[in-house]
């Protein structure tokens, strides 16, 4: 069994000397990042950010004709995607395409394990947009790229584990250590990319099932059910009767025992915002 704290010195080491770079944001996606913060910007303004990423604005336009989004007309400027879509849900389909770009590995296994990470990400990201749906006080897009970073922390871990074999030859070790290490680390990254508070909490927290939210319930709350709605949701013999004693669900008025993917219409919803991300 490796020793979490001498790894996780190890990899800070690396970091600090610059021997494992952690991701960093593209130009572009700084400066939509900056834009959608101005309230000034305009939805041409930031087309013309986008314009300049062919990828970028592929995957804007794709969106904004997906089940979830289209409206009566179907969209083929980027302006017109920018205004259906709203600038917050543009803001997180760049850090989407951006960290898909990340989650990749030249060994097998680990980029097996990128893939696993990236596809629960993803579904977590979509249960985190039906949960904010009915926190009025909460912004839904902002809840699904909540949901769709809270892990980030796992990236640098992944590729650290390249150069320890012991950890690429045993699955549940090299779980264990995410789930001890990857919390500091995302929030690291969070703080390096200048995110809000409000997120960079997240990848801190979303591991505590103690976690109390100051106030009403907060992006935390939000991707803390939902990672547990996952769960649910993969293992239907899962047993929720602890979970009653979980603060977060009661900030978010959700009862334990339901799995919200059975309500009719969420999992459409949730299988929408799933094929949006992971086609």
């Amino acid at each position: 069994m490796i020793d979490e704290n001498q790894f996780l010195e190890t990899l800070n080491e690396a970091i600090d000397k610059n021997r494992l770079t952690l991701p960093t944001l593209p130009e572009v996606a700084l400066k939509v990042r900056d834009a959608v913060e101005n309230e000034q910007s305009s939805a041409n303004q930031i087309a013309e950010i986008i314009a300049s990423d062919a990828a970028l604005s592929a995957r804007l336009l794709q969106v904004a004709n997906s089940p979830l989004y289209r409206g009566r007309v179907a969209i083929d400027n980027l302006q017109m995607a920018v205004a259906r879509l709203g600038v917050r849900l543009v803001r997180s389909l760049v850090v989407s395409l951006i960290m898909q770009q990340i989650f990749q590995a030249t060994n097998d296994l680990l980029d097996a394990k990128f893939r696993q990470v990236w596809e629960e990400s993803v579904q977590i990201a979509a249960i985190s947009r039906v949960l904010a749906s009915n926190a009025d006080h909460l912004d839904k897009e902002q809840a699904m790229l909540a949901g769709l970073i809270h892990n980030i922390g796992a990236l640098p871990v992944l590729a650290m584990a390249e150069s320890h074999e012991e950890l690429l030859q045993d699955p549940q070790e090299l779980d264990r250590i995410i789930d001890v290490i990857s919390p500091q680390v995302g929030q690291r990254i969070l703080e390096m990319w200048d995110f809000p508070p409000s997120l960079i909490k997240v990848p801190a927290n979303f591991l505590n099932l103690e976690y109390v939210s100051e106030g009403d319930a907060d992006y935390v709350d939000i991707v803390l059910v939902a990672r547990l709605e996952s769960l649910m949701n993969a293992d239907h013999t899962t047993d929720t009767t602890a979970w009653s004693q979980i603060p977060s669900f009661a900030k978010l008025g959700v009862e334990p025992e339901i799995n919200i993917i059975e309500i009719e219409g969420v999992a459409d919803d949730i299988q929408d915002i799933e094929v949006m991300f992971l086609s």
